[in-house]
């Protein structure tokens, strides 16, 4: 054995991990002369930042000039799709890209189906628009305030001048009622950033007070995506019946929502056979980090709010965990075809109003307990000792607007998922992005139950305590008040005197 090329070896790899581990610590990277990414030194400063090119005056490198004309759409970028949102429009004045947020109430949001509230946002959507530019714009924003509570706004991870910032109290005046106060400055980096409420942010933010800003490289490296998908992450508190988010909760959310819908709200994403894929995830949570995984697919981490990942240190993943104030993007091929499941791993982020106020009844004989606690209340029926899967199906009337449990039909029942749920549908041979239905599986591709000849050649042997399959045979499903017909309330003694309003 050479012992001399062992070592080289050894050393090669060695060298190898430090120069990943380096690349990982840089990962705000940076495009060189030839289109490449290079890491950035952590002890040197930033590029385009106000420590470097000490030849030029502190103002031009604190808020450079444009060198570029503003970025055009389909010409020096693809638009990205906001799933259930919009883009913000904008103009150019005198070489500058120009956009008008309004902060302001919201009345009436859809959550999802069944489910609707009070919110505040920005021109009269939850979340607000998304704003879209490209790396070296100059932008000038005007944002207006209609809320009844002073606001401002913080755009957050762009590098800007100090007083852009947004944070009221530190970096500027807060924006009071009915003033309009404008922000100016050019975009020095490209990448998937936010802007939110930077005044009471927690009420603001919870109450809705955020949105996406997708910056678009100038030279991007590569090629473009066919298919470009933003989301914001974020989690309310709206309490069974009421109808305004609930700003003072700290840790027991009950709503999960992408881009300010849960599912069975959510738009799917839609893409060919073929087309390269972009999601980008941004996560303004209050508390949660969000782990999201999508189905069918490994794909590449391209990007951090802190900008575009070196290839050499980018990670396969099938799950991409965000968490909070910041954002993750990755990269694949829609290379097969079907309807793949995209959500939040966290199993309690894609339920819809999850309680936990009752005792846990899983393993449970229930036996006989339905009948004897009717004899006291009425219409009363067992649940949870099987698990809650059946729950959104049952048939049973919610609260006024309140969505517990509730999930969505799917080409094969119930789909028993609600919050941080969609789905990316690939097709083959479609000809535009118009949502094709359900996927249409070739024959022999979908598992279903086993047959008794199946079971024998392959001597499948089966437990001899097998339990039926559940059969609800309950003529009755109600909550909150009775039908005026209810037969059970005819058959209990105390009830069947009283009229039934």
């Amino acid at each position: 054995m050479n012992t001399t090329n062992t070592r080289d070896a050894i050393m090669m790899t060695r060298r190898k991990f430090v120069a990943g581990a380096a690349t990982i610590a840089g990962s705000a990277a940076l495009l060189d002369a030839h289109g490449q990414v290079k890491a950035r030194e952590a002890d040197k400063p930033r590029e385009t930042t106000a420590a470097v090119n000490k030849n030029k005056p502190l103002m031009e490198r604190i808020d450079p000039n444009p060198a570029h004309p503003p970025g055009q759409a389909g010409k020096d970028y693809a638009p990205v799709i906001t799933p259930n949102g919009s883009t913000l429009p904008w103009k150019i004045v005198d070489g500058v890209k120009v956009y008008h947020l309004v902060a302001e109430p919201v009345s009436w949001h859809e959550f999802a189906p069944g489910l609707v509230a009070n919110c505040w946002g920005y021109n009269g959507s939850v979340h607000g628009p998304t704003i879209e530019a490209v790396e070296g714009d100059r932008v000038r924003i005007y944002v207006t305030n209609r809320l009844p509570a002073p606001t401002s706004v913080h755009w957050h991870g762009i590098l800007l001048p100090n007083g852009m910032d947004g944070v009221a109290g530190l970096n500027q005046k807060a924006i009071q009622p009915g003033e309009t106060f404008r922000y100016e400055f050019t975009l020095r980096q490209h990448g998937t950033h936010m802007y939110h409420s930077h005044h009471d942010e927690m009420t603001q933010m919870a109450m809705g007070m955020m949105g996406l800003f997708i910056i678009h490289p100038r030279n991007p490296k590569g090629h473009r995506p066919d298919r470009d998908f933003a989301f914001m992450l974020s989690e309310w508190k709206i309490e069974v019946g009421a109808s305004r988010p609930d700003p003072n909760e700290m840790t027991d959310f009950n709503i999960f929502t992408f881009n300010a819908k849960a599912f069975p709200g959510t738009a799917p994403l839609v893409a060919k056979l073929g087309d390269r894929v972009r999601i980008r995830l941004s996560n303004l949570s209050a508390m949660s980090h969000h782990p999201i995984h999508l189905h069918g697919y490994q794909f590449r981490i391209t990007e951090t709010d802190g900008g575009q990942i070196p290839d050499s240190a980018q990670q396969h993943e099938t799950t991409a965990l965000t968490q909070v104030g910041s954002t993750r993007t990755f990269d694949f091929v829609a290379d097969e075809p079907g309807d793949w499941a995209l959500h939040c791993h966290m199993t309690h982020h894609v339920m819809n109003q999850m309680g936990h106020e009752f005792g846990n009844l899983v393993g449970i004989q229930t036996q006989g307990l339905n009948q004897k606690i009717r004899q006291l209340i009425p219409g009363y029926m067992v649940m949870g000792q099987d698990g809650m899967g059946d729950m959104g199906e049952m048939g049973m009337k919610n609260p006024r607007n309140s969505i517990p449990m509730v999930g969505g039909e799917g080409p094969f029942g119930y789909i028993t998922m609600g919050g941080m749920f969609t789905i990316l549908k690939v097709r083959a041979g479609i000809t535009s992005y118009e949502d094709p239905g359900w996927y249409k599986h070739p024959p022999g591709t979908v598992a279903e139950m086993a047959s008794a000849e199946e079971l024998r050649r392959d001597a499948v042997e089966l437990p001899k305590d097998l339990p039926q399959a559940a059969l609800f045979k309950t003529e009755e499903l109600w909550c909150g008040a009775p039908p005026a017909n209810s037969a059970l309330l005819a058959q209990n003694p105390v009830t069947a005197r009283i009229k039934v309003q």
